[in-house]
């Protein structure tokens, strides 16, 4: 691996920034950390693999609840689609308060699970993650 030297990324920034939105990613050592700086369209594809399944409940009043399958989060609306919309908004919503305390939740033993799904929601927005919400049949 070509590990680039974090004093050397400091002085050609914007260089190192091209070379990572245009080329490939970039892996800086600095002392004795590593990191590695991807673009958002390389973190995209590493999340591929990650979908928003959600189990689908037919509540007795007519309406529909959605349980988010690897992260905490439920909604009930009128219909489904309603739901996938509030399901949508509160996934982003989730991604975005877990991302401004990522220091504290990124080592929680229980919410360790959500990172590749908070790093793929905050590169969507509400609309998209709606389409990426996958439906299954949950047993009432």
């Amino acid at each position: 691996m070509n590990l680039l030297n974090a004093t050397d990324v400091r002085k050609n920034w914007s260089v190192t920034l091209d070379q990572v939105a245009h080329e490939r990613p970039a892996y800086v050592k600095r002392t004795h950390d590593n990191v590695a700086i991807v673009s958002v369209s390389t973190l995209n594809m590493m999340l591929s693999g990650y979908h928003f399944c959600a189990k689908e409940f037919k509540e007795k009043d007519g309406s529909v609840t959605l349980s988010a399958v690897d992260l905490d989060i439920v909604v009930n609306e009128v219909n489904e689609q309603a739901a996938k919309r509030r399901l949508a908004e509160y996934i982003k919503e989730y991604a975005e308060e877990f991302y401004e305390e990522y220091s504290l939740w990124s080592k929680a033993p229980n919410r360790v699970g959500h990172i590749p799904y908070v790093f793929k929601a905050l590169t969507l927005d509400t609309e998209a993650i709606e389409g990426e919400i996958i439906c299954q049949a949950g047993k009432n």
